[in-house]
Order: C-alpha cells, then sequence, then structure tokens
C-alpha cells in the first residue's frame, strides 16, 4: 500500500516534471537540516527515506575504534560485537537509530524550506537541459503578466518565459491571455525570474514559419539562403531551389498568395519580400532590391563590395524605399553596399566628365573641378552652395567684361585705319589743284 508521503512525492515529481528521486533526495537533506538544528549535536547524522515504511529514518553514524576518543563519532569494538556479532570489525561504520518526533516546529519549517529550494533548484536545471537544446526552435505561448515592459509568457508544461521589450515587434501590442508564437533566443542560469528568452524580432523566426508553412522548404527541395528583417515593417527573404522544375519563390508564396498571407498575419502585417538567390552578385542584387526594377548594375569596388546600381527616374524613391529601408535591407542581405542613382543622375554625371575631358589646356580632374563650379556644385570645405554660385556669377561677370574690352580694342583699331585713309585722300585733292593752278 502506497504511503501519503509516496503518493505526495509522485504528484510532485509529475506537476514539476522532475524525477521522483530528486524530490526523496530533498526530503532526506530536509530531515537532516531539521534534526541537527533539533539536535545541536557534533554526531554524524543521516537520513534516508523507507519505501517500505514510507517514512524517513534518522540515524547516527558511528565508526569501530579499538580506543574511543569521541563517543559522539565513536564506538567501542567490544560494543559492537554485543550489538552486531563477531562480524563487527574495527574501522567499520554503524548506523543507531535516533527518533524523529522529537523535531519541533521550527525543525518542520526548516525541512519545508529545505525541500521547496531542492524541489526548485532541480526543477531549473531540468528546464536548462531540455530547452538548450532547443534553441532556434518556434515555441507557441500565452500572454501572463508584463514587467516594466518585458512580456511574461508561458510555454509548455506551466513553464514560464520571458519576452524582453527589445525582442517585440513595435506594430505587435498583446493583453494577458492572448497567445503568440516565438523563437528560443536563449536559455541561461539565472537565479531569479524566467530562464527561457524568446523573440519576435530575430530573423530566426521569420525562417522557422516559412519552414513551417511551405513544405518544400521542410522537405530540403528549396532552401532559404538568407533572411533579414526590421520587425513589424518589412523583411526580406532570399530562397534557393535545388530542382530546375521548382519555383523557389512561387513555392514561398503560394497559390494566390495563401502561403506568405499566413507568415504575414502572424507577424501582424509585416511586409515580406522574396527574392531568388543568385551566385552572381550582379543578379542577387538587381533581385534583393525587388519591387523596384533595375537598369543596369555595376561593381565599383570588388574588394570592399560596392556596387552602382541605376534605375529610371520614376523606381529611384521605390528602389530606396521609405527612409532607405529597401536599399538598406536589399544590402543587408546581399553583403554589398549599394548606391542608387537615377537615369538622369547618372547622365548628368556623364555629361560633366565629358566637359571635363574636352577643355583645353587643362587635365580631365581640373576640368572636372571647373565643370563642377560652374554648375556650382563644387564646395570648397565650410563654403555654402550659395557662395558658390555668386563665386560662379562672378567670373561670369568678369569674362564678359574682359569680352567687352576686347571688342573696344578691336573698334579703336578699326577707327584708326579708316581715319589714315582720309587724310592720305585730302592731301591727294590739295596737291591736284596746286597742279591745275
Amino acid at each position: 500500500m502506497t504511503s501519503p508521503l509516496q503518493q505526495l512525492i509522485e504528484t510532485i515529481a509529475k506537476e514539476k516534471g522532475i524525477e521522483p528521486t530528486v524530490i526523496i533526495s530533498a526530503i532526506e537533506d530536509a530531515v537532516l537540516a531539521a534534526s541537527r538544528k533539533a539536535y545541536k549535536s557534533t554526531e554524524n547524522l543521516k537520513a534516508r527515506f523507507n519505501a517500505d515504511s514510507g517514512q524517513v529514518d534518522l540515524f547516527a553514524v558511528k565508526q569501530i575504534v579499538e580506543t574511543v576518543n569521541d563517543p559522539a563519532l565513536e564506538v567501542s569494538l567490544g560494543e559492537a560485537q554485543q550489538l552486531y556479532g563477531e562480524e563487527a570489525e574495527v574501522d567499520m561504520e554503524i548506523e543507531f537509530p535516533k527518533p524523529t518526533d522529537v523535531l519541533g516546529r521550527i525543525a518542520a519549517q526548516t525541512a519545508k524550506q529545505v525541500i521547496f529550494q531542492k524541489v526548485r533548484e532541480a526543477e531549473r536545471e531540468n528546464i536548462f537541459g531540455e530547452y538548450n537544446q532547443r534553441l532556434g526552435e518556434v515555441v507557441s505561448a500565452t500572454v501572463k503578466r508584463f514587467e516594466t515592459g518585458d512580456m511574461i509568457v508561458e510555454i509548455g508544461n506551466r513553464v514560464e518565459a520571458v519576452l524582453p521589450r527589445k525582442e517585440q515587434s513595435r506594430a505587435e501590442s498583446y493583453n494577458p491571455g492572448d497567445r503568440l508564437r516565438a523563437v528560443i533566443k536563449g536559455v541561461n542560469r539565472s537565479a531569479k525570474g524566467p530562464q527561457i528568452v524568446l523573440s519576435r524580432t530575430d530573423p530566426a523566426l521569420l525562417i522557422k514559419l516559412f519552414e513551417q508553412e511551405v513544405p518544400e522548404i521542410y522537405d530540403g527541395t528549396v532552401m532559404i539562403r538568407g533572411a533579414v528583417r526590421e520587425a513589424g515593417d518589412r523583411a526580406k527573404v532570399a530562397v534557393y531551389s535545388r530542382e530546375r522544375d521548382v519555383d523557389p519563390v512561387g513555392a514561398c508564396v503560394g497559390m494566390k498568395g495563401t502561403r506568405v498571407q499566413a507568415i504575414i498575419r502572424e507577424l501582424r502585417g509585416e511586409k515580406i519580400d522574396i527574392v531568388e538567390f543568385s551566385d552572381d552578385p550582379v543578379s542577387f542584387v538587381t533581385n534583393a532590391l525587388s519591387p523596384a526594377k533595375v537598369q543596369r548594375v555595376s561593381i565599383v569596388d570588388d574588394h570592399n563590395k560596392v556596387m552602382e546600381v541605376v534605375v529610371e527616374d520614376k523606381q529611384l524613391s521605390l528602389a530606396i524605399g521609405k527612409k532607405g529601408q529597401n536599399v538598406r535591407l536589399g544590402a543587408k542581405l546581399t553583403g554589398w553596399r549599394i548606391d542608387i542613382k537615377s537615369e538622369e543622375e547618372k547622365r548628368k554625371e556623364i555629361e560633366l566628365q565629358f566637359e571635363g575631358l574636352a577643355l583645353g589646356g587643362t587635365t580631365a580632374e581640373e576640368g572636372q573641378d571647373v565643370a563642377d563650379a560652374d554648375e556650382g556644385k563644387l564646395l570648397e570645405p565650410g563654403e555654402s552652395a550659395d557662395a558658390a554660385v555668386e563665386a560662379s556669377d562672378t567670373v561670369s561677370e568678369g569674362e564678359a567684361v574682359q569680352a567687352a574690352d576686347t571688342d573696344n580694342q578691336a573698334t579703336q583699331a578699326e577707327g584708326g585705319e579708316e581715319g589714315t585713309g582720309e587724310e592720305v585722300q585730302a592731301e591727294a585733292a590739295a596737291a591736284e589743284s596746286e597742279t591745275q593752278s
């Protein structure tokens, strides 16, 4: 027949998810601590759970010696042989039963505290061992309460976890009792508070949700080669197909978008761009800037991974995105630094380069500087745009004055020549009249 203590042990073990032996060991330690406090002696006490009686027995352990120096820890060989016969030998240990009914209320309270502490330590160790092997796994949780911005949720068998404020999406709000899914980001051995740390902003959550919703990703036909997020706003996922007949983007989107829409609903409306991965960095960057249409891509610096992307004038704002979000996510996804320009900006840049090369007596770099100065674009450190324009206007006025001076000199030269001709004609007429007279 099962004793009440054994029934209690089994109930606690099932409720806490720990082994009954752990609880039995905790009870033995509790009785031992209470006995030492009650007896206040130097005896070597030992507690042991008796499965037959369902009680915890207490013993004083003494060592057999020839000459007793400490009666609390030693017993003579003759006395031991009287109790246990000729089998008793020197250096053997003998257990002397001691009553436990003398333990008072204070000792019982101490035993209760020890049991509670031991069971809690065993429970926390059990939780750490279980969930430390489940890092990156998505779990369902129920919101219980809020503590200074952090969300305390319940997962599994009444196990508490924490969803810190920094791991919460700013586009989401929850109330106690709401259900959510989050990824296990870490498990710690802290003495207070929940051990399990969850996240709703980690890209791993997005990847796991795609694995759950898309069978092709789950069986390995389609692979996710990268995922980046700005939680609550936008995300980009790069996918790749191992089979030529399977469209990776179409598999993730699903029929009429059913698969990706299920993920968007779970992420509370976060926009998701699914792009095709490519080993060619130019093609990958072109795909990563979706939904913007790219005209051409050129590698500026292969070592530092810098690219220049040219798009149509109408596509520039779409390629950059709200507050630079689209190009920022594209750069994170591809690992390349992306410089986006419109066709008009690129055309002006090329024209300025040609104008610089066409300037006589100057190098290409000097011509570029002069052309930029004419356009009011070349600014000295600390010089404003207005100052540059005024400088440009002053140069133009100087050129006009110089041109006017040149015209005046030419006019004076022409006038001088005409005056000399009239004097010659007058002298010739005077000579002719004198001859006739």
